[in-house]
């Protein structure tokens, strides 16, 4: 018997300060699905939410590639919740919450996780910058909380960076963390699976020397970072790392996939930095290059993980 074509909604664009990187991956998403499996048909929840709704009947998957604000954050997943379209990833608690930077960390350390003192800073609140410098000292990382991609996270080498780089932060969030500085080497784990969870190779993350930390264009601009997969570390922290992002996945209610960002500092000890529930999805991004090197080419690693939305 011929098995059934699968009808997918590509998700993709939307509103957030994230989407010309969610336009880019879909590219690739897009073309890696084998269309003998696959019919695939894009929609932009910044225009087409109506046409979204009026085709719902018509759709048997949607794959979301949405970063950020109404996309990772729970609104669209509760949306097609509405819609009874079933979707890969997290559902709406877990995406809420995984969004939510300084919730993340909360629950990171009511279960054991390490992570880094911050502190945040609501709409309104008066700033005392002398009492942060005493608390957190120099450098400091000052990042809105409901934000990806680093988008309006700066590193204050001063007590006038540390103010502007406040301003900057609320530019993007009304709500604002400052986090102590952990200087050492950027490691990723990707974790994949629904009640059974596998921890993916761990990857280390080097910007190139013009950049202090992993910020956007670090990210984004080519050959501006270099990325080690599988890192070059011992077999000790490799599983540590693999341990805390299933734990990571598992406290902030999480389904599908996650990649969950750590440092570990000269000292050797590991802090949680925060966990995608989106995260990119470029052939080349560090989810899929992970994942290959598992075993999952990106075509692959793409129809696992619609299978495991399927299974609800």
């Amino acid at each position: 018997m011929e098995k059934k074509i699968i009808n997918i909604a590509l998700l993709a664009g939307g509103v957030s300060t994230e989407r010309e990187v969610s336009l880019a991956g879909a590219i690739g998403v897009e073309k890696a699905l084998d269309s003998k499996k696959f019919t695939v048909k894009r929609y932009d929840p910044a225009t087409d939410l109506a046409r979204l709704a009026a085709d719902a009947s018509k759709i048997d998957f949607a794959f979301i590639l949405l970063h950020g604000l109404y996309g990772e954050d729970g609104t669209m997943q509760g949306f097609l919740d509405l819609l009874k379209i079933p979707y890969q990833g997290s559902g709406v608690l877990g995406s809420a919450v995984a969004m939510d930077k300084h919730l993340a960390k909360e629950l990171y350390k009511l279960n054991g996780l390490p992570v880094a003192d911050w502190q945040i800073i609501e709409a309104g609140e008066s700033v005392d910058v002398e009492r942060l410098l005493s608390r957190f000292g120099l450098p400091v990382v000052i990042k809105p909380v409901r934000e990806g991609s680093s988008l309006g996270l700066t590193l204050a080498t001063s007590e006038k960076e540390l103010e502007n780089g406040i301003s900057q932060a609320q530019n993007h969030d009304s709500i604002v963390m400052i986090e102590k500085y952990i200087r050492g080497r950027e490691l990723t784990v990707g974790v994949i699976g629904n009640d059974e969870l596998t921890p993916l190779p761990v990857i280390e993350i080097i910007p190139g020397e013009e950049f202090t930390f992993f910020d956007y264009d670090a990210k984004y601009k080519a050959g501006a970072s270099k990325e080690v997969c599988p890192a070059e570390i011992t077999d000790e922290l490799k599983n540590r790392v693999q341990e805390y992002g299933v734990a990571a996945h598992k406290v902030l209610r999480l389904r599908g996939y996650s990649r969950t960002d750590m440092i570990v500092a000269e000292s050797g000890e590991v802090f949680l930095l925060e966990t995608n529930t989106i995260p990119g999805m470029t052939p080349t991004s560090l989810l899929p290059q992970a994942a290959a090197e598992y075993g999952l080419e990106f075509p692959k690693f793409l129809e696992y993980l619609i299978d495991l939305g399927l299974e609800g």
